[in-house]
């Protein structure tokens, strides 16, 4: 069946959410592409990645064997986050459940080695499509419902309306715990796919089209001058790409300052950054970088350990600093849900799911930091050690 053009906004926003859900309930995702992956591609799929990551689930991209040198900062976002990039001669490492295809006409163009074709033959996983492609010769991938296939500039910038479509759902981001959905890794993919394949907007058309460009063009620049002088305008790719290589380096930077500080206590890996470490923090990298690295640095402890990671780290000095906190399970832990921290410490302010959580406290209210967080570690080693199902007792 030749793809079509979703007619009705409702109609399209009832799939974005079905997408939406998806985040919510599937727990492995391997995002596809075509063969010989243009800016659009990779782009789209490292947005999807990203989003997925957004909600604390495991996602893989898989590409093909060779990669144009100038996509290395996309591949570079996808370490800094946690998103394993899987090429032909790898092993898929996690169990997918969620097949995630962008901007490939049909099925045949998929780019694909033995295991990856395996897993397109296999009827039992949920598969999700995002394409601008339309016409005769087009097939649809996708199960009905999960198909965002329509007219737009781009397959990123479909994505990106799956982030405008969670951004209008303030509810929906707390109970999971998003802080920083509108990230600059994220609007750096979208944007990258978007003026890929219009040239700058050069050859966007619709009105639509244009008004999309001009959204994620200016989040980019707005996100760009938190954290560089002057015009943050951009007339071509190359002065995009040197850009982006510098928020990679200062990304790489800021992962290895919480790693330097990583320590273990029983079953959980930990990085504790007291007060003058966080100020110093605060000083060097900005607040989307600081909490991409948290939340990569909590997997990476998390898979190191076998068990749990923990993240610790203070906000800016103010009247209203908060002591901020991220803790992630390892993928071969399934024995223990993390939301029962939340529950066994009365934490309030904070969320997520039963691999991840995140939550925040007052500075002011802790007297001593370091003993508060080495009494936390100590309870939460305790609480993993229990029988499933038993009663915890509140600290």
């Amino acid at each position: 069946m030749s793809k079509r053009a979703i007619p009705k906004t409702r109609e399209k926003n009832q799939v974005i959410a079905s997408i939406v859900g998806a985040f919510i309930r599937q727990e492995g995702f391997l995002v596809l592409g075509h063969r010989n992956p243009d800016d659009d591609c990779i782009a789209s799929q490292v947005a999807f990645a990203l989003l997925v990551r957004k909600f604390a689930k495991p996602v893989s991209i898989y590409l093909g064997p060779r990669i144009h040198e100038h996509f290395q900062y996309l591949l570079d976002i996808c370490r800094y986050n946690g998103i394993p990039v899987v090429q032909p001669t790898d092993i898929l490492k996690t169990k997918v459940d969620t097949l995630v295809l962008c901007d490939t006409p049909k099925p045949a163009m998929i780019e694909a080695n033995e295991e990856v074709q395996g897993l397109l033959h296999t009827r039992r996983l949920l598969r999700i499509e995002i394409d601008h492609h339309l016409g005769s010769d087009s097939e649809y991938f996708g199960d009905p419902g999960y198909r965002l296939v329509t007219e737009a500039s781009s397959a990123s910038e479909l994505v990106g309306q799956i982030l405008l479509w969670l951004r209008r759902r303030p509810a929906l981001l707390a109970q999971f715990n998003i802080q920083d959905l509108v990230s600059r890794n994220i609007v750096l993919a979208v944007v990258t796919g978007i003026i890929g394949d219009s040239r700058m907007g050069l050859l966007l058309k619709s009105e639509r089209e244009k008004r999309s460009y001009r959204t994620f063009s200016n989040l980019f620049n707005n996100l760009l001058a938190r954290t560089t002088v002057g015009e943050a305008n951009f007339s071509d790719m190359k002065q995009v790409y040197q850009e982006i290589q510098k928020q990679s380096e200062s990304e790489a930077a800021c992962l290895e300052y919480f790693l330097q500080r990583r320590r273990q206590e029983g079953r959980v890996g930990y990085c504790f950054l007291g007060d003058r470490d966080s100020a110093r923090l605060a000083r060097e990298f900005d607040r989307d970088t600081v909490i991409a690295a948290a939340r990569s640095v909590a997997d990476s402890l998390a898979e190191q350990s076998g068990w749990l990671g923990l993240v610790c780290y203070c906000d800016p000095p103010g009247d209203d600093q908060l002591v901020q906190f991220r803790l992630r399970r390892s993928r071969r832990y399934k024995n223990f849900d993390l939301r029962q921290v939340l529950d066994l410490f009365g934490f309030r302010d904070g969320g997520g799911h039963e691999g991840a959580i995140g939550f925040r406290l007052p500075r002011e209210g802790i007297s001593s930091l370091s003993d508060y967080v080495n009494s936390l570690v100590t309870g939460i080693d305790e609480a993993s050690r229990r029988p499933a199902g038993s009663d915890a007792s509140r600290r």
